[in-house]
């Protein structure tokens, strides 16, 4: 049952306001502001509501979570209206609340966000434009969206997000690619920046501000996709890297999902999770790695492939797995002979978890066949051929084969 067909008033309702404030609203969200006891937001919000509203006024302080998780008890029996920009369901406050309260403690009346407004200015389909919030979270969750042709917006949390996102994209090789800043949309004062990501010519701009990004790749720019495979040259590794054909197997067993989480046991240069996670926004994992190094390293190929939510574990399985979030699949990189490892990592998958195992070594590989027999499953062996120059011809050099144990629970 929505808020607005109960008997009585949800708790809280959350009302979206755009640059151009009270006069934008419509005459609902109008009413819902005049009828309050209290009235939270941003001191920017507040002061777009006309004096003649007597409500409360009450900032959101910093940090903002507990306020937002002890709303009702802050207000107990008074009417509170919770001011939020644009639409609260985009990335919003709005969100948090029914998070935190339920569905049925919140009523929503949204403003037409800023990603609306942005793609009618720009004319481009919403639909057809990729959104990136980046309010709160690292700058490289943009990368995976910087491919030719592909238009974004950004959304950020200050006025140096444009030249942020300019100079991202012109270290992705996406230099030529059209940036546009698109500042207090909807307000009087909205007005747009454009320029290149290579030449990006502005600094801060209004913190207002929905940065748009039409990608174009600079000459000999190669893209990376999100498919499973990326070249083996994207990874700094020291040796330790599952290659990009197996590692296109592999993840084809390992079947990603969005909002599922793996576990990326022994992952070396972490490709297996960063590839993972570039599936979808909503794929999680953790990369476990026992060396100091390459557990350093794991973290600058996730950020800088886009990912960078990539939890990184220094320690030595199976010891270090105890507390971990539960996966829904498990990949075993190496060490499959390493005692209770794999016992481990089964017991802790839940009824269709996937659990897939690599090996290059005789002795690991029986390991795999034991497992194969007791529990079935599948047991694949790769075996790839690289072309060489032998002489003044070209011949095949054999990699050592890898055998893929997959099973589901």
């Amino acid at each position: 049952m929505r808020a607005d067909e109960r008997d009585g008033p949800a708790p809280v309702t959350v009302v979206g306001i755009g640059a151009d404030g009270w006069d934008g609203l419509a005459p609902a969200a109008r009413r819902a502001v005049g009828a309050a006891e209290v009235l939270r937001g941003s001191a920017r919000q507040l002061a777009l509501v006309p004096a003649g509203v007597v409500a409360e006024r009450v900032p959101w302080p910093s940090p903002m979570a507990p306020a937002l998780a002890g709303l009702l008890d802050a207000h107990p029996g008074r009417r509170v209206v919770v001011l939020a920009s644009g639409d609260p369901m985009l990335s919003g406050v709005g969100t948090s609340l029914v998070r935190l309260h339920g569905a049925d403690a919140v009523r929503v009346l949204p403003h037409p966000s800023s990603v609306s407004l942005a793609c009618a200015r720009l004319g481009w389909a919403v639909e057809e434009t990729a959104v990136v919030t980046v309010v709160g979270r690292a700058l490289e969750l943009v990368a995976p969206h910087v491919t030719p042709g592909r238009r974004l917006l950004v959304l950020g949390s200050d006025g140096g997000t444009p030249a942020e996102v300019a100079a991202l994209c012109a270290r992705l090789g996406y230099g030529a690619s059209r940036v546009t800043a698109l500042a207090q949309l909807g307000g009087p004062g909205e007005h747009a920046l454009t320029g290149s990501a290579a030449g990006w010519p502005h600094g801060v701009v209004d913190p207002l501000v929905v940065t748009a990004v039409e990608a174009v790749a600079d000459a000999g720019t190669v893209p990376l996709p999100t498919v499973p495979g990326l070249p083996d040259a994207a990874f700094e590794d020291d040796g330790q890297l599952t290659k990009r054909e197996v590692r296109a197997v592999t993840l084809a067993q390992l079947a990603p999902l969005p909002g599922r989480l793996l576990w990326d046991v022994g992952a070396g240069a972490g490709s297996v999770g960063i590839e993972w996670m570039r599936a979808h926004p909503s794929c999680r994992a953790v990369a476990v790695e026992s060396h100091p190094d390459r557990a350093a390293r794991i973290a600058r190929n996730a950020a800088r492939l886009g990912v960078p939510g990539l939890q990184v574990v220094e320690g030595r399985a199976p010891e270090v797995l105890a507390g971990l979030p539960a996966p829904d699949a498990v990949f075993v990189g190496g060490g499959a002979t390493t005692p209770e490892l794999l016992e481990t990592c089964w017991a802790a998958l839940p009824p269709g978890g996937r659990l897939v195992a690599n090996a290059v070594t005789v002795e690991s590989e029986a390991v795999l066949a034991g497992w194969f027999a007791r529990v079935g499953g599948e047991l694949v062996r790769v075996a790839v051929q690289r072309a060489q120059p032998v002489g003044a011809y070209t011949g095949w050099k054999a990699a050592m084969p890898v055998t893929i144990f997959s099973v589901v629970r």
